[in-house]
């Protein structure tokens, strides 16, 4: 087994247990009456195991996709990128969060979205996303279901994180965010989505050229996370999702990257390639947590429950994201994903 395979063997390990461990995890608080804060679990692993980390290479992902060694101008140039962009998302959270919480979704379905292209064209090596528009479309489909589905499915939480997390800075503003939740806002989204989900997955089948198998996972992976968010209370659902699938998945990207951790792969030594990879990610995984201390320290209201708890690392997270998106888009250009 090569590096490519074992990356794909340990993504699709990830998917199974992300949908396993949400539907096994909110059975067992229904039967066993388990406190609301085992929800929140998921989300506090994430702050150094795979969540938050996996952004924190990326200074180091640029130069060795393009067979470099890693040098200070390259650090340089990424943390600049992060200082402007997230510097100015920063400002538009502290005078417009209803806007920047819109922002915040576009941006995350548009990351995911990107993730699950690369994970299908380069691990599940599809034929069906050759064209353009398809993978257009799939990055839209597979981006859009964690962020719509729990929409549709439980409003009053998916109101409440809203509420918690733009009530950080200005709870008058929730009020903008309000049309979203009503029923009629809801079948728009639902609609919406479905058709979408429908239309590409039919232009996927089409497109096919001659095994069908990675359209079947392509097809089994998104019926799949329709059901997982339309039953799984959200803030475990998402909080899964964006470790044990998203993170995962570029974080084995980032491990084919590197001659070491790729190297580790190729001889079977999966321990070696995580040590090696925790061991790059650890400086800035301590730096995205300052940030979020900084954030605590300029956001009006301090967090003070659970659910403000979330909003703060939600908007950390949100910061962070924007410029690791622009790090993925130039990663992607370089390793021609969408070529």
């Amino acid at each position: 087994m090569n590096a490519r395979q074992r990356t794909r063997a340990w993504a699709r390990r990830g998917a199974i247990a992300t949908v396993l461990g949400g539907v096994l995890l909110s059975s067992l608080a229904v039967v066993l009456s388990l406190p609301t804060w085992i929800q929140f679990l998921p989300f506090g692993i994430s702050v150094v195991v795979l969540g938050l980390p996996h952004g924190a290479v990326d200074h180091l992902v640029i130069p060795r996709a393009r067979g470099e060694h890693p040098r200070w101008r390259s650090m340089l140039g990424v943390g600049i990128l992060y200082l402007l962009v997230g510097g100015v998302y920063t400002l538009l959270w502290l005078l417009e969060p209803a806007v920047a919480f819109g922002a915040f979704i576009l941006v995350t379905a548009l990351h995911w979205g990107q993730g699950d292209v690369y994970a299908l064209r380069v691990f599940e090596e599809t034929t069906h996303l050759e064209n353009g528009f398809n993978r257009a479309a799939t990055l839209a489909v597979r981006g859009s279901i964690p962020m719509l589905v729990p929409l549709v499915a439980f409003p009053g939480e998916y109101e409440r994180v809203a509420t918690a997390i733009v009530g950080l800075v200005d709870p008058s503003a929730v009020t903008a965010l309000e049309p979203a939740f009503t029923r009629t806002g809801r079948l728009v989204v639902a609609f919406g989505l479905g058709t979408l989900i429908l239309a590409t997955l039919v232009m996927g089948f089409v497109r096919t050229n001659g095994d069908r198998r990675p359209w079947f996972i392509d097809a089994a992976e998104t019926i799949g996370l329709v059901g997982y968010f339309a039953l799984v209370p959200p803030i475990l659902a998402i909080g899964l999702y964006f470790c044990l699938w998203h993170s995962l998945r570029h974080i084995l990207r980032t491990m084919l990257l590197d001659p070491v951790a790729r190297g580790a792969l190729e001889d079977g030594d999966s321990r070696r390639a995580w040590r090696r990879f925790a061991r790059d990610a650890t400086p800035l995984t301590l730096g995205g947590l300052a940030v979020i201390g900084l954030l605590a320290l300029a956001l009006p209201q301090a967090p003070g429950g659970l659910d403000e708890t979330l909003g703060l690392y939600l908007i950390g997270i949100a910061v962070l994201t924007l410029p690791h998106v622009v790090v993925v888009a130039l990663l992607d250009r370089i390793e021609g994903v969408w070529r």
